[in-house]
């Protein structure tokens, strides 16, 4: 998680009088919106993010890159004596973040054309600043002139061990034309693995499925119905009008009794952004995919590792490949037995040969016959009002943590909920909770860090994160109600 206190946007006049980013116990102010004439993303605190436009991105971009160059060369260029060229390190990690994190956000979850078009212009400057900054001899050796500095505390040792893997797997280590290459490849990779995000965007958005006779929504849970009857209502169709989010799918899959219907949205699904399919072509990765894994390959061997997976790993808790596979293997060796057992049974529960299909919904049906208990009849006892209070019991029973809805009006979307951390009457960080599917956002679930916890002389700094969801939203009648699957996602999130 990204660290950051987050009293107030840049701009909030209530920083003339207190600065609260020296004080982390003060109680914070009322949060405000940026000025008008104000950059939203430049500055401390969290981002206005309502405020913030494509053609915000550019400028911040640049002007915060030049000066973060501007820093290293007056930090190479000073003794190295004490920490103090560390600590500034760090301050420029979290500025460059308090910059782009809320850009590259942004894109996930409220892209658009205007912000997709800036978010890749300035991608290149970001990759090319990383790449520097990897491969900036200077700063290298002052890291390693300290691996062995039995001065330095517990977690000064971290952060010069991790500073000088960081920088090896950024190919310091190369010769100037194996460090340009490794340059342009990292480049090349930025914009390709953006562009495969996008695609994927592109094409779950553009699936669309017109209803016209009620008949073949049968099984489908209202809630899903609703929405459906709302978007072929904004859409000026009549009927209902069946999107590919991820609420959307897993309902049809598990619920829809048309067969012809779950096949058509387990084809959309698994094809999308691919030659096959229903928009076969029109978005398609498949060469986008060998050209990643190419790139990915020549990044890795340039390093001296025989392929992508050891360089992955070099920042992960398995040692090499082959545990991970090794552990695949066992995983699937003593699974494989029940899952034919059980895959047997579900057939001869259906009657018929089962197809990718009809797992999902037979499951549901086999489920409701033994257990008598269906998954939809759960979702009364899941409001997401109850859900999060009872979360946020757990929390204040674990941790002493206490967290209020309170306001922010600069953010994202309407939906987007901003909460207040407090533990023994302090705030100790902030949180963005974002749970309904729409249109322009990335599918799944994740949490994110918005900005990230400082503890420097002369800025402190509060964390603060997103959780982004894509649940069902809310009808006319009734607040969003959860499936237990989802409230192991809010869950497993947040923890």
């Amino acid at each position: 998680m990204s660290e950051a206190e987050a009293d107030a946007p840049a701009g909030d006049a209530s920083q003339a009088s207190r600065d609260p980013q020296q004080d982390p116990n003060a109680a914070a102010p009322a949060v405000l919106p940026a000025q008008v004439d104000a950059n939203p993303l430049e500055g401390r605190g969290i981002p206005a993010f309502g405020s913030i436009r494509a053609e915000h991105v550019e400028p911040a971009v640049r002007r915060v890159l030049a000066a973060q160059r501007a820093a290293i060369d007056e930090i190479t260029a000073a003794p190295a004596d004490g920490n103090g060229w560390l600590e500034r390190l760090e301050r420029m990690h979290e500025e460059l973040h308090r910059c782009w994190g809320p850009v590259a956000h942004l894109n996930a979850v409220a892209s658009n054309p205007e912000f997709r078009a800036a978010y890749n212009e300035c991608l290149p400057l970001i990759t090319e600043f990383s790449s520097e900054l990897g491969q900036n001899r200077a700063l290298y050796e002052r890291f390693a002139a300290r691996k062995d500095d039995a001065s330095l505390s517990g977690p000064l040792r971290e952060v010069v061990a991790h500073a000088l893997r960081d920088f090896r797997l950024a190919g310091v280590g190369l010769d100037d034309a194996r460090r340009t290459r490794f340059r342009e490849l990292m480049q090349t990779l930025a914009q390709k693995q953006a562009q495969f995000e996008q695609n994927l965007l592109d094409a779950t958005d553009a699936f669309e499925h017109p209803v016209t006779e009620e008949a073949e929504l049968a099984g489908l849970p209202e809630v899903v119905r609703a929405r459906a009857r709302r978007a072929a209502a904004d859409a000026g169709q009549e009927g209902w009008l069946l999107r590919l989010d991820p609420p959307t799918y897993m309902a049809v899959m598990g619920h829809a009794e048309s067969r012809d219907l779950r096949h058509c949205f387990y084809a959309a699904w698994v094809t999308r952004a691919s030659d096959q399919g229903p928009q076969a072509g029109r978005w398609d990765n498949g060469p986008l995919i060998e050209e990643i894994v190419a790139l990915r390959h020549e990044a890795a061997t340039l390093l001296g590792f025989a392929n992508f997976a050891e360089y992955s790993l070099a920042t992960k808790m398995a040692g090499a490949p082959h545990e991970v596979l090794d552990f695949l293997a066992d995983l699937a060796a003593r699974s494989h037995a029940q899952a034919a057992r059980e895959l047997e049974e579900l057939t001869a529960f259906a009657g018929a040969p089962l197809e990718a299909w009809d797992v999902a919904f037979h499951s549901e049906r086999l489920r409701q016959h033994r257990f008598d208990i269906a998954e939809e009849a759960l979702r009364e006892y899941f409001p997401l009002p109850t859900v999060l209070a009872g979360l946020f019991e757990l929390l204040q029973r674990l941790f002493g943590l206490s967290l209020t809805a309170t306001d922010f009006p600069a953010r994202w979307h309407p939906d987007v909920v901003h909460y207040t951390l407090m533990r023994g009457g302090t705030e100790i960080g902030r949180l963005f909770l974002d749970p309904f599917a729409r249109q322009n956002k990335r599918g799944g679930a994740w949490m994110d860090s918005c900005l990230g916890r400082v503890a420097l002389p002369g800025w402190t700094q509060r964390p603060v994160a997103h959780l982004v969801c894509n649940f069902n939203p809310p009808s006319d009648k009734q607040p969003a109600l959860l499936t237990h699957r989802d409230v192991e996602t809010i869950f497993h999130e947040f923890g």
